[in-house]
């Protein structure tokens, strides 16, 4: 599933080719969202804004196009009248005379107000959001130190976007390598060091991943592994997806673990129980 700083780059995308620009067609697949089609298509489109792993294309009728790519969905920017070949069905186009932004296999797709999306299901459960500006440090450790949160697991934790939004499975394992927490701790069982570095790591691996486009590895080292030939599978995190490989921190080899039935990587010299 795309995490948070992939939708917020599809987002970009999206935006910079539908933003306030005049639309010439749009379409839906399905049939109860169709009578939208001719609503929408004589309106402008003022931002296309990421709110975790969802997205809002905001129209200035104050009609809201709310997607959620799920496992599968994909956006594809193309030129004008232009289809990617795939596999793919296509669940959501949107033309202007010089681009096209489509949205295959997602299949939660819905037009919703400006009113109803304080009160969506999705959208209204949604913790803090990692990629938004104005979230600080200070506001994550609050929310660690929580009594609704501080007894759960940080495995499964990291992953509630009730908790804080954006976080995905690879952000998981990055943001504990960072902060040097066991995969096995609590909140309650950190010290103030550890929940300070699950704060400021939640953030600052996040924004990276974003400006990026995927790398969460420490970035002088990215650039070392890069002039030695290594290949960007191999520069792009630390731990996860490298079970069997050395530390780049310590050279101890990096573990595998299962939690949650989804994967988890860790180090277990730098991670200490």
């Amino acid at each position: 599933m795309p995490e948070g700083p992939e939708i917020k780059q599809a987002a970009d995308a999206v935006a910079q080719a539908i933003v306030q620009t005049p639309l010439l067609h749009i379409s839906f697949a399905f049939e109860r969202l169709q009578p939208y089609e001719a609503i929408l298509v004589n309106e402008q489109i003022w931002a296309v804004q990421a709110k975790g792993k969802a997205m809002l294309i905001r129209f200035q009728n104050q009609l809201n196009i709310y997607s959620h790519n799920q496992l599968y969905g994909k956006w594809y920017i193309q030129k004008a009248n232009a289809y990617p070949v795939t596999n793919r069905q296509l669940r959501l186009a949107i033309h202007t005379q010089q681009k096209a932004a489509l949205l295959y296999s997602a299949s939660d797709i819905d037009v919703i107000t400006n009113e109803q999306v304080a009160s969506h299901p999705f959208l209204s459960r949604l913790g803090l959001d990692v990629l938004d500006d104005d979230t600080t440090v200070e506001q994550v450790r609050d929310r660690l130190l929580d009594k609704r949160f501080h007894r759960r697991g940080l495995v499964s934790l990291l992953l509630d976007q009730g908790f804080l939004c954006g976080l995905g499975n690879y952000l998981r394992s990055e943001v504990l390598f960072v902060a040097r927490v066991h995969p096995s701790l609590r909140p309650v069982d950190c010290t103030p060091e550890q929940i300070d570095g699950v704060a400021a790591g939640a953030i600052a691996v996040s924004r990276q991943s974003y400006l990026t486009k995927g790398i969460t590895n420490d970035l002088e080292m990215v650039a070392q592994l890069k002039q030695q030939g290594y290949s960007r599978q191999q520069y792009r995190f630390y731990v996860f997806n490298r079970d069997g490989k050395p530390c780049y921190s310590c050279g101890t080899v990096i573990l595998k673990d299962s939690a949650g039935g989804r994967r988890i990587y860790y180090c277990p010299y730098c991670q200490k129980r």
